[in-house]
């Protein structure tokens, strides 16, 4: 496996992290998300937001928010093209399913689209809900749940 270090997001990260967006995109991220995403980066390092790195080069973000005391929610996932079947992914849910542990959060819910969802199921994600066009034409969300972090 690649050796990854995890950090957290910092405001200085942004321009890295819209890159990483836009090199999902469309592949993984309907184009109109984009928006949203930046939106959401206003305060990601308030949020949890995290970034795997290599060699000091953003290759991965994740953020984990706890919705209540019993459940958290997995916010824009997401992994350099260029890195993708290196295990950083893999490494990214191990790190989430321990922090979830930790906080001794139950459920982690997960949006997603059709593209990315077999890749959660990997991990014990369940499929709770398909939405048709969810995240825009052609990117179906799916909404799923990933139980027993906790435990």
């Amino acid at each position: 496996m690649t050796c990854v270090d995890f950090r957290d997001y910092r405001d200085a990260d942004r321009a890295a992290c819209l890159a990483l967006f836009d090199a999902n995109c469309p592949a993984f991220f309907a184009p109109n998300e984009r928006d949203d995403y930046e939106h959401w980066l206003s305060d990601a390092s308030e949020r949890g937001y995290q970034l795997a790195c290599m060699d000091e080069v953003v290759v991965g973000a994740f953020g984990l928010r706890a919705d209540t005391s019993a459940a958290a929610a997995l916010n824009w996932i997401m992994i350099s093209p260029d890195h993708q079947g290196r295990g950083i992914g893999g490494a990214m849910m191990a790190r989430v399913i321990d922090e979830a542990r930790a906080a001794r959060i139950g459920t982690v819910h997960i949006a997603a689209s059709q593209h990315s969802a077999p890749f959660f199921a990997r991990f014990g994600a369940r499929e709770i809900r398909q939405t048709p066009d969810g995240w825009g034409l052609g990117m179906h969300r799916v909404d799923m749940v990933l139980d027993g972090p906790a435990t």
